[in-house]
């Protein structure tokens, strides 16, 4: 009878630490989509018009890539540097480093404001990366800081009575502690102040830097939701450790997908390991203009991920395409 007890005991134990574990997981069963740099396909990356456009599509969350200013204002931009996407070279020629780059960290706020922003080009050609998205250097786009896009998207909120949310990610932490500077911690205050502070709230934070992911949540004792973004293929072992302090994962969907063998999709086990430990599998990037030959669609892209690979999610640049097939696969 003893021993039955115990049993029953440690099975109870069990469940409750499984159902724990798995929380985030069970309790959003629905897949999201998430615009990657707003709607970038069709007007120039994290600009705020792309970031509305994005809003009007139906997404679930926008992304937010974080670099401070000199002035310590978190700026909503991919790069640490600004000539790929900027004037920058034209309106401030004598600023570059060494390296023939322009640092987002050597300019003030009021100096990043003055600049215009293009579709993403190579500096060196002058040529757009995608040649058939918004046309380069045409119409008028700013840079904007972390707390501009809040409000807006909490004002988007607010008159449509939807419940979008954000998912801002933290950018080379170690380059910004080079420069005497703690992104981390500014950027965790400004969501703090705009009330993104625990896990049940509309928001997931994102970084590549697996010891910051884990400063993020012990040292600055974030309760917000973690993504650990992978830049490879990670062991179950592996899982099992991020478990510990981040709420998901963010790999790039190659890392998943391998391609096709006689005619059959190749799946590695990430997602099913990820799963098991309770983590959230958010893959990267998603783009109907730039995907492997061996897709016949976008829609075929998205359907082996969604639900042949069981993602939860996925980053893409095509949020309309992604919110319309899964409303029509609902269906």
């Amino acid at each position: 009878m003893k021993q039955t007890a115990l049993f029953i005991i440690l099975s109870i134990l069990v469940s409750c630490s499984t159902k724990n574990n798995n929380n985030l997981l069970t309790s959003k069963k629905t897949k999201i989509v998430i615009a990657h740099r707003g709607a970038s396909a069709y007007l120039p990356e994290h600009t705020l018009e792309a970031k509305a456009m994005a809003y009007a599509m139906g997404v679930d969350y926008l992304e937010q890539d974080l670099v401070l200013s000199k002035d310590n204002i978190p700026i909503v931009i991919h790069d640490i540097h600004l000539e790929t996407v900027t004037d920058v070279a034209e309106i401030f020629p004598e600023r570059a480093r060494d390296d023939g780059k322009f640092y987002v960290i050597d300019f003030t706020f009021e100096e990043l404001k003055s600049l215009s922003v293009f579709e993403r080009f190579n500096p060196k050609t002058k040529k757009a990366v995608f040649s058939n998205r918004f046309p380069l250097k045409k119409s008028s786009f700013k840079l904007h800081s972390l707390s501009e896009e809040i409000e807006m998207i909490q004002g988007l909120n607010k008159s449509t009575g939807k419940d979008i949310g954000i998912y801002p990610e933290i950018k080379e932490p170690a380059f910004h502690r080079k420069e005497g500077k703690d992104l981390s911690k500014i950027a965790l205050s400004v969501l703090s102040n705009y009330g993104y502070q625990k896990r049940t709230d509309n928001c997931f934070v994102q970084c590549f830097d697996i010891e910051e992911t884990k400063r993020i949540r012990f040292e600055l004792k974030s309760d917000l939701k973690l993504i650990q973004l992978l830049g490879g293929d990670y062991s179950e072992d592996k899982f099992y450790e991020i478990a510990k302090y981040a709420d998901g994962i963010g790999p790039w969907f190659g890392t998943i997908i391998k391609g096709k063998t006689n005619g059959e999709f190749v799946i590695t086990d990430l997602v099913k390991n990820a799963h098991k430990q309770g983590l959230l599998v958010h893959p990267f990037t998603y783009r109907a203009d730039d995907y492997p030959e061996y897709y016949e669609s976008f829609n075929e892209l998205l359907e082996v991920g969604f639900f042949t690979a069981d993602f939860d999610g996925v980053f893409t640049d095509f949020p309309d395409k992604a919110v319309e097939f899964l409303k029509n696969r609902k269906q």
